[in-house]
């Protein structure tokens, strides 16, 4: 490996980032001959400012520590107007986040020798990244990469508030399931028209929508178990419209990998989707309440090389 660059968020994991990073530091330096530089994030989307900075001067490995959104922001770092800034560059994770998602996609190890093992033994997997365009909460057109999931529907709001809560500080999904259940005592649904790749639209009435790469989001649920992150695919999962009781029964299916069996869900694979709404319909991206309809989402197959442990097998159910 030659120019290795960490970007930190020091505010991952309720404040954990800063104290747990020289450990992991120390961990790399000893297994890695050219050590690794270290950068940390002061404010929102700045990971992605220091990810393509350090692209720009030369490294050619970036290692993204933090949560999910820390993720998605050094991810966005590696391209400029659409184009990678260095088709070679490797991308490897270190999660500190509350959620841990992409964690349990990519079954990472959490301790500092395993994690310097990994990057210094590990393999390189080509994964997919999706490609959103949608309108921001100011209303103006925005755009984003992403690794793991998006969401929209009661998906957004309930991101906003998970992220604000006075669970958070105890981890994601606690604070998520929390809020799942006070964002549906006001959500009344959403009507939605939905576009798969060439297909005609259709309407669904909803509850949520689910667009995954990955599998899990939300501290553990798994919305799309069917994904994968190297089949040039996007898993759709379409939660038409639930009652209150209908939650409170069926919520653990969303844990358990069996939401495909629901009566109101309906599942879908697609390259490109499109959706529409006459309704103010919030969107989450990797965790990060973002923006609102409409969205158009394209699979990218094969689009950043990412360090894995030996053994993976693509995040395949």
């Amino acid at each position: 490996m030659a120019r290795v660059v960490a970007i930190v968020n020091p505010k991952a994991g309720g404040g954990r980032g800063a104290k747990r990073w020289p450990a992991y530091e120390a961990a790399i330096v000893a297994r890695l001959t050219d050590g690794v530089e270290t950068l940390w994030t002061e404010r929102p989307n700045h990971a992605a400012e220091l990810a393509r900075q350090a692209l720009q001067n030369g490294a050619d490995t970036i290692i993204a520590v933090g949560g999910d959104g820390s993720v998605n922001e050094v991810v966005n770092g590696f391209f400029v107007d659409g184009r990678p800034i260095n088709p070679r560059a490797r991308l490897a994770y270190v999660p500190f986040g509350t959620g841990g998602d992409l964690q349990r996609t990519l079954a990472l190890p959490a301790e500092p020798a395993a994690v310097a093992s990994s990057l210094a033994h590990g393999v390189v997997f080509p994964m997919d990244l999706a490609h959103a365009r949608f309108v921001s909460h100011e209303g103006e057109p925005t755009e984003r990469y992403f690794v793991n999931l998006l969401s929209f529907g009661m998906g957004g709001d309930v991101s906003i508030l998970a992220k604000n809560c006075f669970l958070t500080r105890w981890g994601g999904q606690a604070a998520f399931l929390y809020a799942t259940f006070v964002i549906f005592l006001r959500y009344r649904g959403k009507t939605v028209r939905l576009r798969l790749d060439d297909e005609p639209a259709e309407e669904f009435f909803i509850t949520n929508i689910a667009v995954g790469n990955g599998r899990y989001h939300g501290g553990g649920m798994l919305p799309c178990p069917g994904a994968n992150l190297d089949d040039g695919l996007l898993e759709v999962t379409c939660i038409r419209k639930l009652t209150m009781w209908e939650l409170i029964r069926d919520i653990r299916m969303l844990y358990s990998g069996d939401v495909y069996k629901h009566e109101k869900v309906e599942r879908f694979a697609a390259r490109k989707v499109v959706a529409e709404s006459d309704d103010t319909t919030r969107i989450e991206v990797d965790g990060e309440a973002l923006g609102r309809l409409p969205l158009e989402i394209k699979i990218l197959p094969q689009a950043v090389e990412l360090i894995v442990p030996q053994g993976f097998s693509g995040g395949k159910p």
